[in-house]
């Protein structure tokens, strides 16, 4: 049995236990926080916890006890896989646009859990049967970088990197409208009161989020950024760049997605998926202490799109000689 201490920060005063905790404990989901209260391995010294909705105090500080690693039952697919990096702590992953992380209602199998049970033989059973080594997401529609532990050390180690903010995380994304390099956006996320399966910079109770945009491209009516973050709130990047009107081409929950566009970008409408991407992921390794970062280039069907809807002048920057642009100094494709 582990126990993780946590204190609750003001931006977290009045929300849900539960809800707290599967913010702060990705490798569990609110389902199986829940059944933790459940069991009586949730303690709030200053209030006696017998159910999932008892609402925080900052200040408070939160004792979870998290059981022993447990077998990892999901079912093992021979499903394609790229692996960018395999370590006898760690595997680094590019997941497909398209694949869910784990198992869960409505997608039972066909997962990339499912897709490392048959190409990594040794994974952490920490997340529990069907969430086995995950200790962080990407949304179904969202290609890229992911790391993936091997062993419950391993898998615990990452999981501080990630509560602690040492992991670095940038994408790729392209949005309509002019955003502006080094564009930075400070703005809490929650559950949008009105739509349940959308998140918003609206919520009564949300929590701190910050996305910086830190290379910009314009493409005369689309930009092209490069966005890194955090934090990692529930689909943060595509609210955040919402919320400032500029929002992410092809998104079709957070108002992407348009009926008519000009000429020039009917190629975006051959998207079937928000046009953002995980390119790049930077964390300590588990057990040398090594800084390790690792790289997944665009996609062929965002890079095709792209392509099409950039502007012939600018073409050569972005394909083939982008790495003598001198405002992209730090990134190759």
């Amino acid at each position: 049995m582990t126990t993780l201490s946590l204190t609750v920060p003001a931006d977290a005063e009045g929300e849900r236990l539960d809800r707290y905790l599967a913010g702060e404990v990705p490798s569990y989901s609110r389902s199986q926080i829940q059944r933790l209260i459940d069991a009586g391995h949730v303690r709030v010294p200053r209030v006696k916890v017998t159910k999932a909705n008892v609402q925080l105090r900052v200040g408070d500080v939160i004792e979870v006890m998290l059981p022993d690693a447990t077998r990892a039952v999901a079912t093992a697919q021979d499903i394609p896989l790229e692996i960018l990096h395999d370590d006898e702590d760690v595997v680094v992953v590019n997941k497909p646009a398209g694949m869910v992380v784990h198992p869960a209602a409505g997608n039972p199998d066909g997962t990339l859990v499912n897709a490392l049970l048959h190409h990594v033989k040794d994974l952490s059973g920490i997340g529990g049967e069907l969430r086995p080594g995950i200790v962080h997401r990407l949304d179904k529609g969202t290609s890229g970088v992911m790391v993936v532990a091997k062993n419950d050390t391993a898998h615990q180690e990452l999981s501080r990197q990630f509560h602690d903010r040492e992991v670095e995380k940038e994408y790729v994304a392209l949005v309509w409208g002019l955003v502006q390099q080094r564009k930075r956006i400070d703005a809490s996320i929650g559950r949008d009161p009105k739509h349940r399966q959308k998140m918003s910079t609206r919520a009564t109770r949300a929590r701190e989020a910050v996305t910086r945009v830190t290379w910009a491209r314009d493409l005369r009516g689309l930009t092209l950024l490069r966005v890194a973050i955090s934090t990692g709130r529930t689909h943060q990047i595509r609210v955040h760049l919402n919320a400032i009107g500029h929002p992410i081409v092809g998104d079709a929950l957070y108002g992407g997605v348009h009926r008519r566009v000009p000429g020039q970008f009917r190629a975006v409408q051959r998207l079937t998926r928000p046009f953002l991407h995980a390119e790049r992921l930077s964390f300590t390794h588990p057990r040398t202490g090594e800084r390790l970062t690792f790289v997944a280039p665009l996609p062929a069907d965002l890079e095709e799109v792209l392509r099409d809807v950039t502007p012939l002048a600018l073409r050569a920057s972005l394909f083939g000689e982008g790495a003598d642009d001198p405002e992209d100094d730090s990134h190759t494709r």
